[in-house]
């Protein structure tokens, strides 16, 4: 009896294999593109919640585990030596408790980045062999802001993509501050600064978050003159947490609370419903993604062999490019998140289709009709928010009573 269960259970088994793998073979679309943009892994957090206790941030929290390393060099956008970073001077002018510096990679995010980088191995390598098996600077482009933690969160996901096989060392392209479009840059473009940086005052006022923000505050022993907000809290709470660390028992009963006024306040700072502030954050990323597409489709790309674009952003770059592209779950990206873009062509009619994933779930687009969505319609779902480097840069320039976006 045991045999037959064993036979029928085997057979079963091929059977389901054999189903699959011919699935995977008579799918009608054929993979032609990836873009990843990506949150880098967990870190140190920014700044420590004022007058209580503090985790220890210590040196150990940091160390890179071998089989995350690669050989890599990181250049400007042309190759050139590596701009320099006035955000990462602007931590390493302080140490949190322990002695480490505040936003900075840990082992642990060193691991989540990694990981992902066999998810992608998975799907992109082994499941569907689109991909080779070791990294090639003719077919992978790897960009990310000029910050420590992003820079070391792509070397991790190429260790585990590439399980550290390379053939050259990989290049990592960043820009200088001023110019940075992989996150909203309020210090480069004034007219976001214009925009936002009453938004961002005021997200602490609004009635009731306000109210929340005083019983927190009350809560945790904090002067009522310090100054406080939801995500200052929620980024050392999540950074504590995430690391095995103490948290003030207070936040215990309200983390559910930090987590919603967190994303409220982003939310009011953004203002997704008016399109303007989004549109400044996510204009140029938007237009570099469809450029990308767009010199696939047509051939006119200098890199013929290129499959693979990977950025290593933010969170700050996440949630405006959701909001942009409709799929705000409302919750805070976790580290590591990824936003997906795949350009596939229809094996018969030859269309182009994009489809779009979050953390692994396929995301049906508004304006699209499937979630395999037809290009013209992806682009112009896209093009409310997509800008033109110079139609970005004078608007930068521009004041608000001369925008007209």
């Amino acid at each position: 009896m045991w045999a037959r269960v064993g036979l029928l259970g085997s057979v079963g088994l091929g059977s389901m294999f054999w189903s699959q793998k011919n699935k995977t073979e008579v799918s009608p679309y054929e993979l032609k593109l990836i873009q990843v943009l990506f949150r880098h892994g967990a870190r140190t957090p920014l700044k420590s919640i004022p007058d209580v206790f503090e985790a220890q941030w210590v040196p150990e929290l940091l160390e890179a585990p071998a089989h995350t390393e690669m050989d890599y060099k990181v250049t400007d956008l042309q190759g050139g030596p590596r701009p320099p970073s006035p955000v990462e001077e602007s931590y390493r002018a302080k140490i949190l408790t322990g002695g480490t510096y505040p936003g900075q990679l840990t082992t642990l995010g060193m691991q989540q980045l990694y990981d992902l980088g066999v998810k992608l191995r998975k799907r992109y390598i082994e499941d569907v062999p689109f991909l080779t098996s070791s990294f090639s600077p003719k077919e992978v482009y790897i960009r990310s802001t000029n910050i420590v933690r992003t820079i070391e969160s792509a070397k991790c996901l190429v260790a585990g993509l590439f399980q550290q096989e390379q053939a050259g060392v990989v290049p990592i392209l960043t820009d200088k501050a001023e110019n940075e479009v992989l996150y909203p840059n309020y210090y480069g473009c004034k007219l976001l600064k214009l925009l936002s940086g009453p938004r961002w005052t005021e997200s602490s006022t609004l009635p009731d978050i306000a109210a929340d923000l005083r019983s927190i505050q009350s809560a945790l022993g904090v002067d009522p003159h310090q100054h406080l907000d939801f995500i200052l809290i929620r980024d050392d709470m999540v950074a504590r947490e995430t690391h095995g660390l103490p948290v003030p028992t207070a936040l215990e009963h309200w983390r559910n609370t930090v987590e919603k006024r967190a994303v409220d306040m982003v939310c009011h700072i953004y203002e997704p419903s008016k399109r303007q502030i989004v549109k400044m954050c996510v204009g140029p990323f938007f237009n570099i993604l469809l450029t990308n597409i767009e010199d696939k489709v047509q051939g006119t790309t200098s890199n013929p062999d290129r499959k693979l674009f990977l950025y290593s952003v933010h969170d700050t770059t996440l949630m405006p490019c959701l909001m942009a592209l409709g799929v705000f779950d409302m919750k805070w990206p976790p580290y590591a998140a990824d936003i997906t873009l795949e350009l596939h062509q229809h094996r018969q009619t030859k269309q182009h289709y994009v489809k779009v994933s979050y953390i692994g779930q396929d995301q049906k687009i508004p304006g699209c009709s499937d979630v395999y969505c037809p290009l013209n319609e992806f682009k112009e779902a896209l093009a409310v928010y997509s800008l033109p480097d110079e139609r970005y840069q004078a608007l930068c320039n521009s004041t608000e009573d001369q925008l007209k976006l």
